[in-house]
């Protein structure tokens, strides 16, 4: 069965992925800083507010780093730029990560920021679909670029074939298409898309639309939920101890980052609007409140991978099919794919320094949206 394909333009991965073109894990000369770039998965956003915070807040300085946060974009691939050596650290989601591995990205998962997917595939109430099974047959929307698993994975599940018992449309990265009911079902994020619904009007009342018109399919509670948001480092360059020292450090002030975005929402929405972000602010509040659902409370702590939430994602990519028959993954992963000792270090540097790092008391706000998301 061969994989699914995903743009990690795996010509590239070719070259080695052994060090950094311009960057080092050796301090700076100039006040014993190391320079780190870390590669964002898509464009500035509460999505990535705890790196974010950790460099406007200075727990990276306060652990001799220096980060520069690369920002995504539709046609930037983190694991790939990380595996070229232009970044040290990347921002991506599991299974795409795992496929860009097993085409030769030396890569390794060093702390699952995200714990819980974020995807959802949304209807119109009044359209009769409940779940995938109900999809047979409708124009069903996916961004493609390796956002669709947990689709196909859903529907496989459900025993459709992608291929033949819906009609794939390319969706855009906005929700246009099912607003304008051009498609049955859109792809959505919770702490995105979902919101862009939520901020439209209703043109036949006036008012926006709430949760009441729209039928949410949750992979979560579907059995068909990928892990998603990681940090991932370079896998050759793990045998260099600067190296595990910097990701120690590196991860630490990660981790008081997303610890300081739980407890100061309203802050790292602002830190992220003034990062240039084109969404507005109340769509950045709901934004953060969404992902710090997906981060807490951690009962191990945050970052920490958990074997059978790996499992299931791993299984679901070997065993879940697109339109073609591809699998995402051809067989279980080699080498280094993920590692906790890393993470577990930078826990014990972040309790130490007094850092809440499992969010027990976590409880999430509710948020209002305005119009457009202003």
């Amino acid at each position: 069965m061969r994989r699914f394909l995903v743009p990690v333009l795996a010509s590239l991965l070719l070259l080695p992925a052994c060090g950094t073109a311009d960057t080092s894990a050796t301090p700076a000369a100039s006040g014993g800083v190391t320079p780190i770039k870390l590669q964002l998965q898509w464009f500035y956003q509460a999505q990535f507010a705890g790196y974010i915070a950790a460099v406007d807040q200075g727990f990276y300085k306060e652990q001799g780093l220096d980060v520069q946060l690369l920002e995504g974009g539709v046609d930037i691939v983190p694991q790939t730029v990380l595996a070229q050596g232009k970044a040290d650290y990347a921002v991506a989601w599991v299974p795409k990560a795992l496929a860009s591995r097993e085409q030769g990205a030396a890569i390794t998962d060093v702390a699952q920021i995200f714990a819980r997917s974020g995807t959802y595939q949304v209807a119109w109430k009044d359209s009769g679909i409940t779940g995938p099974a109900d999809f047979k047959g409708k124009k069903v929307g996916n961004w493609g670029f390796g956002n669709e698993f947990e689709l196909f994975a859903g529907m496989t599940k459900a025993g459709l074939d992608p291929g033949k018992d819906v009609t794939l449309v390319q969706q855009q990265f906005d929700m246009q298409a099912l607003l304008k009911k051009e498609i049955d079902a859109a792809q959505a994020m919770s702490y995105n898309e979902y919101a862009q619904l939520l901020e439209a009007k209703n043109p036949a009342t006036g008012k926006l639309y709430t949760a009441d018109d729209f039928t949410v399919i949750d992979w979560k509670t579907n059995g068909s939920a990928m892990l998603q948001d990681a940090v991932w480092a370079n896998t050759a360059k793990l045998s260099d101890p600067a190296y595990q020292q910097q990701t120690v450090k590196f991860l630490a002030g990660t981790v008081k980052g997303w610890a300081y975005c739980r407890d100061n929402p309203e802050s790292c929405r602002d830190m992220v609007v003034a990062k240039g972000s084109k969404l507005g602010k109340s769509h950045q509040l709901w934004q953060m409140n969404e992902v710090n659902k997906l981060i807490w409370p951690s009962a191990g702590g945050i970052g920490l991978i958990n074997d059978a939430d790996w499992k299931q994602t791993v299984d679901l990519s070997m065993t879940t099919k697109n339109q073609t028959g591809d699998t995402v993954l051809t067989k279980q992963p080699e080498g280094n794919a993920y590692s906790n000792d890393y993470i577990r270090q930078a826990l014990d540097r972040a309790k130490a320094a007094g850092v809440d790092v499992t969010g027990a008391g976590f409880q999430a706000k509710t948020v209002t949206l305005n119009q457009g998301g202003a």
